[in-house]
This record gives structure tokens, sequence and C-alpha cells, in this order.
């Protein structure tokens, strides 16, 4: 009897203490709110992966041309290390890069402009007589 009680008493200490570390679970009611801004939140996250996604297949879509390829090269940058870099940036940072590179201007200067501009001061100059550059032109003075 002694050793049934002492068995016992031994069999419930285990069991309590492995019982311990439990906690017990309570049950209550959720807003509909609450679930429908989680799914929102969700959802919002799960659209940013897929832009962020497609941005960087972008953003490697480009750097596979071979006119950019050749200007990284001109300018001493390993294209398998720019690649390493671009996988390393995080979402935001390539949906970033990848608006800014939608955003730029294609030829990346305003060269012709510059030409055109520098062209019809010179016109000008040469018909108000201040200059004589154009043959074509006839001075107002």
């Amino acid at each position: 009897m002694h050793l049934n009680r002492q068995a016992t008493i031994w069999l419930t200490a285990i069991a309590l203490s492995h019982t311990a570390g439990l906690q017990a679970a309570h049950a209550g009611m959720v807003a509909t709110d609450a679930v429908a801004a989680q799914a929102l939140v969700s959802e919002a996250q799960a659209q940013n992966r897929a832009d962020a996604s497609v941005s960087r297949a972008s953003v490697l879509a480009t750097l596979s041309r071979a006119d950019v390829a050749e200007a990284l090269r001109a300018k001493g940058v390993d294209m398998d290390a720019a690649r390493a870099r671009v996988d390393a940036l995080s979402d935001s940072e390539v949906v970033a890069l990848a608006d800014q590179i939608d955003r730029a201007p294609a030829g990346a200067s305003d060269f012709i402009g510059v030409v055109v501009f520098i062209f019809l001061l010179l016109l000008l100059t040469d018909i108000l007589g201040f200059t004589k550059v154009f043959p074509f032109t006839r001075s107002i003075r």
C-alpha cells in the first residue's frame, strides 16, 4: 500500500510538471472588421511582393540589354556584380529603382536640344549683325 501511494504521488508530480508550461485557451468573439482589416493587410503585402518580383525582373531585363551592358562595362562595372546587387536590394528599393528607370528620359541627355538652341542663337546673332557665322544670312545693319 505504501509503495502504491508513493508511486501515485510520483506519477502525479511528473504529470503536473509536464502541464505547468501549457496555457489555457480562451475563446472569444472576433469582430468582422478586425478580420477584414487583417485580410486587407495580407492582400496588400502579397501585392507588394508581386510588384517587387515584377520590378526585380524589369530591372534585371534592363541590365540584360546590350546597350546598357556595354555602357556599364565602359564604366568598369562587372555585370555579375550588378545583378548580385539588384538581387540584394529590398522589395521597396527594387520598386523605387524600377520606377526611376521607367521615368528616366530615353536618351539620358538632351543633346539635340542643346545643338538646336546654339544654332538658333548663332542664327539670331547673325541676323542682328553681331556675328558673321553663316554665309546664307544677311545682317539687318
